[in-house]
């Protein structure tokens, strides 16, 4: 099975590269690799002390940025070195001041993993929530150096505890330790005779809990919203932006805010077409007053602003559950707003509880969200869902200072 990995890994590598001259992300990720061994040996200082953070994308940066930044105001005599796998991240958090240096990971391969270990020979190693690679971890675990998962979440569906997973279950036996978001995944593991896991929560909570007290007013937002009631549609997708699309026809009283999950030039055009009067926000500073009025929707053609976009609106609606998975409710939970979302998103255990609690909602076509929407014109309704979505937030943080207290009372060899 390793060489079936290794081969897949490969293809995996070889693919990108054929597809790099006609594929933005593709480029990206081939370019970011490329000579990465010269370039990180140019520039990290091996002889200093180095603690590794590994994120898979943006999302995962912001989810374990909590820990992240815990661990660089403990660990002062250390350097921090950040690795992304996905574009999404690196290219977004490059200039992270949260980190000494910041890389793409490498491909997963015997020799790759051997030369990035000897580089930075971390302290210790802490991944998020996904991200299993297996000569990474069998690497740390050869020498010694721990490795932690937080975030963590385990399935029975998933492919580690498959007949077909063992494999894979053995790359799970190289963690030193799971901080786990769930009783769930507690059990699950111990059933595979995974005992090193304990519940400590999801450190989303900690990161997204003050992020209405700190998020950055924006002008041209309140211009366009003006004294109209605001929707906030965040991470969306085709399916979601047509369902949208049938909303407004509805509630013309509406301004809605939309940021889309990709924002290249073919997604931006089937936008448009949607909404033929829809404003770019790049281009606030070129429309005259009466346009703006006038319009609608305002697409947010650029990527880091989402969270700070929630709080201008009555209700939000995330997008990705007509796909393989709803994106971060969170965001917009912690400003005590309804959340709406599509069906896809029993396997967010966030999203099932603002579900459960009555904060969140789930439509599986155009007519539900308008069903669900209308029930929540009801100010009152409206705002004691918003209230429990502000509420559970508040309950479910806390999860880094649990880590944290795990690192000190069991410290790594430094």
């Amino acid at each position: 099975m390793r060489l079936l990995y290794s081969i897949g890994i490969f293809l995996y590598g070889l693919l990108l590269r054929i597809l790099a001259p006609f594929h933005a992300k593709a480029k990206l990720m081939v370019a970011g690799r490329k000579d990465w061994y010269s370039r990180m040996k140019q520039t990290v200082d091996s002889s200093q002390k180095h603690i590794w953070f590994h994120f898979a994308s943006l999302g995962e940066f912001e989810q374990g940025r909590p820990v992240l930044e815990a661990v660089k105001n403990n660990y002062l005599d250390h350097k921090i070195i950040v690795t992304f796998y996905s574009p999404s991240g690196y290219e977004i958090r490059k200039n992270t001041a949260l980190a000494d240096y910041v890389f793409y990971l490498p491909y997963d391969t015997s020799q790759h993993a051997r030369l990035f270990l000897d580089l930075i020979n971390p302290s210790f190693a802490v991944f998020t929530k996904y991200e299993y690679w297996y000569y990474f971890f069998e690497g740390l675990h050869r020498r010694g150096i721990p490795l932690f998962l937080i975030s963590a979440i385990f399935r029975p569906d998933q492919i580690f505890f498959q007949a077909y997973g063992t494999f894979f279950l053995k790359i799970l036996s190289y963690v030193t330790y799971f901080f786990v978001q769930n009783e769930e995944s507690v059990r699950l593991l111990k059933e595979f005779g995974i005992r090193n896991a304990g519940l400590a929560g999801d450190t989303r909570f900690d990161r997204v809990v003050d992020i209405p007290k700190s998020r950055k007013m924006i002008p041209e937002i309140s211009q366009f919203i003006g004294e109209n009631p605001a929707l906030v549609a965040g991470s969306t997708w085709p399916e979601d932006e047509q369902a949208l699309q049938e909303l407004l026809l509805d509630y013309s009283d509406y301004k809605l805010i939309l940021a889309p999950h990709e924002i290249n030039e073919s997604h931006l055009a089937s936008i448009f077409k949607l909404w033929p009067k829809a404003l770019r926000f790049s281009g606030m500073a070129t429309y005259d007053a009466a346009i703006i009025a006038d319009s609608k929707v305002l697409v947010i053609d650029n990527i880091g602003m989402l969270s700070s976009l929630y709080g201008y609106g009555q209700l939000a609606y995330i997008g990705g559950g007509f796909g393989v998975g709803i994106h971060n409710t969170l965001e917009a939970a912690t400003y005590g707003i309804p959340v709406l979302f599509g069906p896809n998103f029993k396997k967010f255990q966030e999203a099932k509880d603002l579900v459960q609690n009555g904060s969140g909602f789930a439509i599986a076509s155009a007519k539900e969200l308008k069903k669900v929407f209308a029930v929540l014109q009801d100010q009152t309704v409206r705002q004691k869902a918003g209230k429990l979505a502000r509420e559970y937030v508040l309950q479910k943080a806390g999860a880094t200072p649990i880590i944290m207290k795990y690192l000190k009372s069991n410290p790594v060899k430094i």
